[in-house]
């Protein structure tokens, strides 16, 4: 089966090649927006899960990551009362806009933690240059590397810049520690209050970890209980929120579906029609496989085994210009990858597009009479 197969995609090697064409465009677009669409929807919850804490403590009528209102500090005091909490501790985050030597300026969002958990909202794998003790120094906050386009300035160590009037330098930079829209730079929790002009009184989150990780549900319900006017999340809990949050607010989750849609039905009509227009062509060819004894099954057999190897091959190459397109994408911050589920499911959809429009053969060619070889 798969010989002769092979031998009629030969036999005609330009809608060959049509068809190979429609299933790689199919492949690359529907990864080309899956991939963008990991990387957007991965941002709007990062802050939640990269900085290490089991529990945020955030105000009540805030159910989004990346825009925190105030609390108290004395909801630090009453948060490390509760049974089962290990430490707790305070984060500042801020908008400011800051100046460079060159002219240019931008807004960074400020992150703002004590000195003894600084390393909780830095992973050594986020740090490209620099030491953490390297922020202890007066006026340093950390830079990220991605961010360099935005702020249109140098970002290397050591670059000093005005943060809402105020001097600043570079002196750590971090590669991919990023939020949804945001430019992030830690920095002390004095620092950051003194550049965003907070009061001592004031912080934005209380960040837990907790004695025993199996019982954080416990100890988030007994936080909501006892501690008024806040409310406590898992930080898992807390970027699924963030990203339902903004996904239902813009429209990023339909444009990316729509997008996806259109690359379905071009490949879906692309496939069908080229595949249909080779079967006119060759109505002879498979009148005389009738006329040998094939039966309907078995022509049907061949259509779709042709279409499964222009499916597999199609793939492959699509695939190949999907990873060329992640590396040169991801040398601009763009980063995204894909796991051996997603790459299954998408070979899985590309197959039912090919098998579809393999369909438009099947119908004309089992009407094709043995005798039509004769005519």
């Amino acid at each position: 089966m798969l010989k002769i197969a092979w031998k009629f995609i030969r036999f005609d090697k330009a809608k060959s090649i049509g068809v190979i064409v429609g299933i790689l465009i199919s492949t690359f677009l529907i990864g080309q927006q899956l991939g963008v669409y990991f990387f957007l929807s991965g941002l709007m919850g990062a802050l939640a899960t990269d900085v290490k804490a089991d529990i945020w403590v955030i105000d009540s009528k805030t159910d989004d990551v990346n825009q925190l209102g105030r609390l108290d500090i004395r909801n630090l005091r009453a948060v490390q009362g509760i049974k089962g909490v290990k430490e707790a501790f305070p984060l500042i985050i801020s908008g400011a806009s800051c100046n460079f030597e060159n002219g240019t300026s931008g807004v960074i969002t400020l992150l703002g933690a004590d000195e003894n958990h600084m390393d909780a909202l830095l992973a050594n794998e986020k740090i490209l240059a620099g030491k953490i003790s390297d922020l202890q120094l007066d006026g340093a906050i950390s830079a990220e590397f991605f961010e360099k386009k935005n702020l249109g300035a140098n970002i290397d160590l050591k670059t000093p810049l005005e943060i809402n009037g105020k001097s600043a330098f570079f002196a750590l930079q971090t590669k991919g520690f990023r939020g949804f829209g945001s430019s992030f730079c830690v920095t002390t929790i004095e620092r950051a209050r003194f550049f965003s002009n907070q009061p001592l009184n004031s912080i934005n989150a209380v960040l837990v970890n907790v004695d025993e990780p199996e019982n954080v549900e416990l100890i988030v319900a007994n936080i909501n209980k006892n501690v008024s006017g806040v409310q406590a999340w898992t930080s898992s809990s807390l970027a699924a929120s963030s990203k339902r949050k903004i996904l239902a607010s813009s429209g990023i989750a339909l444009s990316t579906g729509t997008l996806i849609v259109f690359a379905l039905i071009t490949g879906f009509f692309i496939i069908g029609l080229t595949m249909y227009s080779s079967a006119l062509d060759r109505l002879k060819d498979y009148g005389t496989l009738k006329a040998i004894g094939a039966s309907n099954l078995y022509i049907s057999r061949l259509i779709l085994t042709q279409a499964m190897l222009f499916t597999v091959v199609g793939f492959l190459i699509g695939l190949g210009f999907l990873e060329a397109f992640r590396i040169g994408v991801e040398k601009s911050g763009l980063v995204f990858s894909f796991s051996p589920l997603v790459l299954l499911l998408v070979f899985a959809t590309i197959s039912l597009i090919s098998l579809s429009g393999a369909s438009f053969a099947l119908s004309r060619i089992r009407s094709v009479e043995p005798a039509a070889v004769f005519r």
